[in-house]
């Protein structure tokens, strides 16, 4: 609407503010790319069109241009100025009035010449014209020509034109790049003999091989190889100075032969071997008492000094690599360093070396190690506040966490967590005109206790060498507490959990026992309310009380970082069992919220089984410095292990397979496909339609009513999402995007038509949305709000799949049928 506006207004070609003489960069042609990295070379345009997509934002400058006046600006800055002065020479010695009103003269200059420096804000979000300049085409040519020879394109070549129609210029870029030159013959030359067996013997880790592309990057990548390996081997002088890579293209075309060529530090010298003599482990760096002296404990032949021994000793050397006797090794002093901060206990730590004293004139090459550690707080605080927004109600909530180091002297961290918060709710099934259940708020409590501990606590004992993946064991146990209007239900659970990890971006996490004891009380309408549902028997018995231990492993790969500003990947994989030989521990007996007898249960709580696989694969391609394109594959699988059988009042028996109510799928909401509520869309082809006291209601056009009150579970879960982000204007950027997937049913019975999983008809029940969004990003804080719409609904009545054709901004009673936007409001970016 705001760019419909801008083309109102007369002049608003992309020409109208160019002066005399000067044309606008149009479009940009790169020609002729065949082999080489086209994305790295047009990186390298000094000159770049002014960006038309998503957003023209050569159209948005000019708007805002409309609006510029800058002599009125001017004057308004002069005006604040005189005001501010007059009301600070009023305020006279009142030394806080006067600092406020020169923060406040301060804050109205800013605004005043930014907008003079740089536009009113809609031409800060826009670009002003790219007036073209061929200065700036020929280095581009430089820069172009000169990256091809950096990647063995030796005879290539790179020339530029550029055709000017209507002040508009396209510039294109000829690349003829010609074959690239290959390594065909590589050889060393070591003056050392030692060095030379080292890097010989390593030539299978090697960046460069036989038959590859000449590349400049890879030579500096190998340069810095050799550099670490031979620092791996106890060569703590060696730098890459040393390293020389000679390549000789004259042989014959198209070849290269690359000489590695690896000096002495100087005429009759070689380079040296070192070993550590002594390890020093300073576990409070930075403290100081004046006449008071460490003191020092002695482990494996380490030696911890402290004013006072607040670490244990042993945990600590179990995480230093660096140990007496051994060679140097710059990997070990990383591996060292990485322990320790995996420890969560230090503010900082490093590793420095310094050689032994004397050493030169006995021909010796020796070190002495110094750890340095200073430790954190011991107590740490942690409050949030903050809200959401569902159903159109706003929410707050509030966190507390309390995180104390240390506790026993071994390391360990104890968390203590307390939440409370509102949260608006739609409601779980249709409400009628004297229904309670309309949307409300719902209350939340919660408390957590955790206990990690910094190596796996198990019986026999374990290998220091297992440090490097940093095993952690939690203990933890928590409690919640939801109050809704059509249930009220609690949860104490505990958990026993083994963590560790291969590298930086790689976790795993095994439970070894979960035990969750969940209890419910319905309200007496909302238990009527799910009887009249079709799938009332596994919703009715999956809400009850239930006693769920279960046991699972999670494997966790992410590459990225915090704010998801690299190119990168990630994968998170869970399989879980629960109640596994139930009939074990279990009898009959009667269950709540139901009337009925099962043949599982313990003190009257039903205990099920069930089967759980749920994966999660995310990739992020990096476009430019600031826009990406991301998608996202996710899907699950959960089934009840065997049987449950249940006996009602009137004694008749069936047999469902019941798993409980948190550990079926559900599709819908801001993380899955967002033009559906939460938890509501589906399973497969089923329509929920609108009844009252037993009848269908229909719309105007004789049409069933689509009920999207209920929630909708399933065991089989298959969805996926694309979106392009892109920046809009400083903190705020966009989003365009589309989910589309589904859930299923995978029971023989269901009582719900269309809601089975079918090999034959699943793909035709793939919902799609579509929609944009706006990420507020404060670094710390990223706020996101995305505003979708259906474009396929295979849950619609009959002819009305398309929803797409049924769309419309506001949606009037007398068309409930009508596909009306969906605003979905959360903190982060969805995946």
């Amino acid at each position: 609407m705001l760019l419909t506006g801008g083309s109102l207004f007369p002049a608003c070609s992309p020409t109208r503010l160019l002066l005399p003489g000067q044309n606008l960069l149009y479009k940009i042609k790169l020609e002729g790319v065949q082999q080489a990295d086209a994305d790295r070379l047009q990186n390298l345009y000094q000159q770049k069109p002014n960006n038309r997509f998503p957003i023209p934002k050569l159209a948005i400058y000019q708007l805002g241009q409309y609006f510029y006046k800058p002599d009125a600006l001017k004057r308004e800055l002069q005006d604040e100025r005189t005001r501010y002065d007059s009301l600070i020479l009023k305020a006279g010695r009142d030394s806080v009035a006067v600092g406020k009103l020169l923060i406040k003269r301060e804050r109205h200059t800013r605004r005043h010449q930014l907008a003079l420096s740089e536009g009113n804000a809609l031409m800060r979000l826009g670009e002003a014209p790219v007036v073209y300049d061929s200065t700036l085409t020929e280095r581009t040519t430089e820069q172009l020509s000169t990256f091809l020879k950096s990647q063995g394109f030796f005879r290539s070549s790179v020339s530029a034109r550029d055709a000017v129609k209507d002040r508009r210029v396209t510039v294109t870029y000829k690349v003829t790049e010609n074959q690239p030159f290959r390594y065909t013959q590589l050889d060393y030359d070591i003056a050392d003999s030692a060095v030379a067996k080292v890097v010989l013997e390593n030539q299978k880790q090697a960046l460069i091989h036989k038959g590859d592309q000449y590349s400049e990057e890879a030579i500096g990548l190998e340069r810095a190889r050799l550099e670490k390996l031979l620092k791996n081997a106890g060569y703590y002088d060696f730098r890459q100075q040393y390293i020389t890579l000679e390549a000789d293209t004259s042989y014959a075309p198209g070849t290269v032969r690359l000489r590695t060529l690896i000096a002495n530090p100087g005429p009759g010298q070689q380079h040296q071997i070192y070993t550590i003599r002594h390890v020093s482990f300073l576990t409070d760096a930075g403290a100081i008492r004046f006449g008071v002296r460490r003191d020092t404990l002695v482990r494996d032949s380490i030696y911890f000094l402290a004013y006072k021994h607040r670490f244990s000793t042993k945990v600590l050397n179990q995480r230093v690599e660096v140990r007496p006797g051994s060679v140097y090794s710059l990997n070990n002093t990383q591996t060292t360093q990485r322990q320790l901060a995996d420890l969560d206990m230090f503010r900082f730590n490093t590793v420095s070396y310094q050689k032994v004293a004397g050493d030169s004139a006995s021909g010796l090459h020796r070190l002495d190690a110094v750890v340095n550690a200073s430790p954190q707080k011991k107590f740490q605080e942690t409050t949030e506040l903050g809200g959401t927004v569902v159903a159109n109600l706003p929410g707050p909530f509030g966190n507390f966490r309390l995180k104390a180091r240390n506790v026993f002297g071994g390391a360990e961290v104890l968390e203590i967590g307390l939440r409370a918060g509102l949260e608006g709710q739609f409601p779980l099934v249709a409400p009628s005109e004297e229904s309670k259940f309309s949307t409300s708020r719902t209350t939340q409590l919660g408390a957590n206790l955790s206990l990690v501990l910094p190596q796996f606590l198990v019986p026999w004992r374990t290998n220091r060498f297992l440090t490097r993946y940093n095993p952690k064991t939690r203990i933890s146990t928590s409690f919640t507490y939801v109050d809704r209007p059509e249930y009220t239900r609690t949860n104490l659970e505990a958990s026993y959990d083994y963590i560790w990890q291969r590298n930086v971006f790689q976790q795993y996490v095994v439970t070894v026992q979960n035990i969750s004891l969940v209890n419910s009380r319905l309200d007496q309408e909302y238990r009527n309310a799910l009887l009249k549902l079709p799938n009332n028997a596994a919703l009715l018995r999956s809400f009850g009380s239930l006693l769920i231990p279960s046991a699972n492993a999670t494997s966790y790969y992410n590459s990225n970082d915090f704010n998801q500003t690299r190119d990168a990947r990630s994968f998170r994989a869970t399989a879980e069992l629960g109640g596994v030989g139930r009939r074990i521990y279990t009898r009959p007996g009667s269950t709540d919220n139901s009337g009925t007898e099962a043949e599982t249960t313990v003190g009257g709580v039903l205990v099920l089984d069930y089967a759980r696989f749920n994966a999660d694969f995310r990739r992020y391609h990096k476009l430019t410095s600031q826009s990406y394109f991301v998608w996202r594959l996710n899907g699950g699988l959960a089934h009840a292990l065997t049987p449950t059988r249940l006996t009602a009042e009137d004694g008749t028996s069936t047999s469902p397979y019941i798993i409980p109510y948190d550990k079926y799928f559900f599709g819908g909401g801001g993380t899955s496909l967002r033009a559906w509520r939460p938890r509501r869309l589906g399973p497969g082809s089923y329509t929920s339609v609108l009844t009252k006291e037993g009848v269908v209601q229909l719309d105007s056009r004789g049409k069933p009513i689509q009920d999207e009150n209920v929630e909708q579970p399933g065991e089989l879960l298959l969805e996926g999402s694309a979106e392009y982000r892109f920046p809009l204007y400083d903190y705020l950027d966009g989003a365009l995007f589309t989910d589309f997937g589904n859930v299923w049913s995978l029971q023989k019975n269901d009582p719900r038509p269309g809601a089975q999983f079918d090999p034959g008809r699943f793909y035709k029940e793939f919902a799609v949305s579509s929609g944009i969004g706006f990420r507020f990003d404060f670094t710390f804080l990223i706020i996101r709000l995305d505003i979708a719409t259906k474009i396929y609904d295979p849950t619609a009545v009959d002819g009305d799949e398309w929803a797409i054709n049924r769309f419309a901004i506001w949606r009037k009673k007398d068309k409930p049928w009508q596909n009306t936007p969906t605003l979905n409001v959360g903190i982060g970016y969805p995946f």
